[in-house]
């Protein structure tokens, strides 16, 4: 795609980036008032002529600010494996892209275009996943921005390759670092800014694959409808509870059912409360991409310290994310646990075909319910937990990062979940008499046909993987239009 403006490379197709000719040309300009305001400076520019963290009110000759910049990256690159995935990683690149397109940090086209080279040729440094107690996020850029210089190492098909290599044999030359380029490679949150990007999608997958979820006990259960016609002033609750409407119009409704259970009932408001707090994280990160990371950043022709580094926003909010899954993984594991009940069902107990000589889906509501234990561990805040590092300069620390990464820990519990009760919804539909909502039966037909109806007991396993994979590659809208 062709990048004209920072947020292009956030957006659409981003397999391979084009820079437009006029975005390069105002970096370029943009560089050049930088460099002017930088020679023509007396007193002292942080990180730039200055050291960093405690020793910022130490003044650097000509001669170590030279080397200066590619010593932010050496001496920070403290963390080691496990890696961040490639995926991931990716994401960190991208991130940093799109804030060296902003004026504010002021680095060199040069620099851009082989950040925007190394995206396109599949350059994957090495990043540490954990062991990054620093403010803002310097020990893991470091590790990723080390490796432009021919330091460190990078990913190359799941091996770990020494970066001078991996250059070489892209016939590159290691990068060059100028004035501040050093500083602004490891300055802002880029990582915990990548974590929101990419976990909300999987958050929105989450929402309509639970939202499915939720419709398939009520067809099977042949639960009331009316609970879900009353309006709440909430357009994200009020947009899950149509869904649910929608995919179950014209369903069976058994007569003498007065109520379904708590779980049926509320399920689509706790659906409903999930999307609205993944919409206000998508906010909050669409607010720091306007937010200027480096400190000092370039702002109208002079050297403005900022905070914009200290990502306890994105963090909080992913956190709020985190809090609000564990719920709905709550309701989803008691909601199946309703399927398998006669009591409530109707159906031959634990869904087996013929119970007692066989288990039916009880092992596989164990699964859930060991997933959900897993999920509740991750509820509590990452963001908290700040202690003195840099001999007291550097005394908060946001952890956004770590919010982050519990988080994409948190979505793989829930698809799971999510597995382990679409298994179950269909199971219920195959021995329930009548076919169902006729809006439901491509979804019954999508899980059918890569887990069948257990017939007789089997180790479902390697079902629930593969309907996990399925599912992260899935849109529930093409599956509805398939009835």
């Amino acid at each position: 795609m062709i990048v004209q403006e920072p947020r292009d490379v956030v957006r659409g197709d981003i397999e391979r980036i084009e820079l437009d000719p006029e975005l390069l040309a105002s970096v370029r300009a943009n560089r050049s008032a930088m460099l002017a305001a930088l020679n023509a400076a007396e007193g002292p520019i942080y990180g730039v002529n200055t050291g960093m963290g405690r020793l910022a009110g130490v003044r650097l000759s000509a001669a170590q600010q030279a080397e200066h910049q590619r010593n932010l990256l050496v001496g920070r690159a403290v963390g080691g494996p496990p890696w961040l995935s490639p995926e991931l990683t990716r994401a960190l690149l991208i991130m940093r892209l799109h804030s060296f397109l902003r004026p504010e940090p002021a680095v060199s086209a040069e620099l851009v275009s082989f950040l925007v080279d190394r995206l396109n040729d599949g350059f994957i440094p090495a990043v540490p996943r954990g062991g990054l107690g620093s403010s803002g996020e310097i020990i893991p850029l470091a590790h990723a921005f080390q490796t432009f210089l021919g330091l460190g190492s990078v990913l190359e098909d799941g091996a770990v390759v020494p970066a001078a290599e991996a250059l070489r044999c892209r016939g590159v030359k290691p990068f060059e670092l100028g004035p501040k380029e050093g500083a602004s490679l490891i300055q802002g949150s880029p990582l915990a800014q990548a974590y929101a990007w990419t976990n909300s999608g999987s958050v929105h997958q989450l929402v309509d694959l639970q939202t499915l979820c939720a419709a398939i006990a009520v067809d099977v259960l042949g639960a009331p409808r009316s609970v879900y016609e009353y309006s709440i002033p909430n357009p994200h609750v009020t947009a899950v509870l149509a869904d649910v409407t929608t995919l179950t119009w014209r369903g069976a409704v058994r007569p003498d059912l007065v109520q379904a259970p708590v779980s049926v009932r509320v399920g689509p408001r706790v659906i409903g409360f999930l999307d609205q707090v993944c919409a206000n994280l998508m906010d909050t990160l669409r607010e720091s991409w306007d937010t200027p990371g480096d400190s000092p950043s370039f702002v109208d022709g002079a050297f403005v310290p900022t905070t914009g580094y200290h990502a306890a926003d994105l963090g909080l909010r992913m956190d709020a994310v985190k809090a609000a899954l564990v719920h709905v993984g709550e309701v989803s594991v008691q909601r199946m646990h309703r399927l398998l009940d006669p009591q409530f069902s109707g159906l031959p107990a634990q869904l087996a075909v013929d119970p007692g000589p066989q288990a039916g889906l009880t092992p596989l509501h164990k699964r859930a319910v060991g997933e959900l234990h897993s999920l509740r561990r991750l509820a509590s805040p990452a963001t908290i937990g700040s202690l003195d590092t840099s001999a007291g300069q550097e005394d908060v620390q946001a952890f956004a990062w770590a919010a982050g990464a519990e988080l994409r820990t948190a979505i793989g519990h829930l698809f799971t979940i999510t597995a382990c009760e679409l298994i179950a919804g269909a199971q219920a539909r195959y021995l329930a008499p009548g076919d169902g909502a006729k809006r439901l039966a491509g979804p019954y037909r999508w899980i059918a046909a890569t887990v069948p109806p257990v017939l007789v007991d089997r180790p479902l396993g390697p079902d629930v993987d593969r309907l996990v994979a399925v599912c992260r590659e899935t849109y529930i809208d093409d599956l509805t239009e398939l009835a």
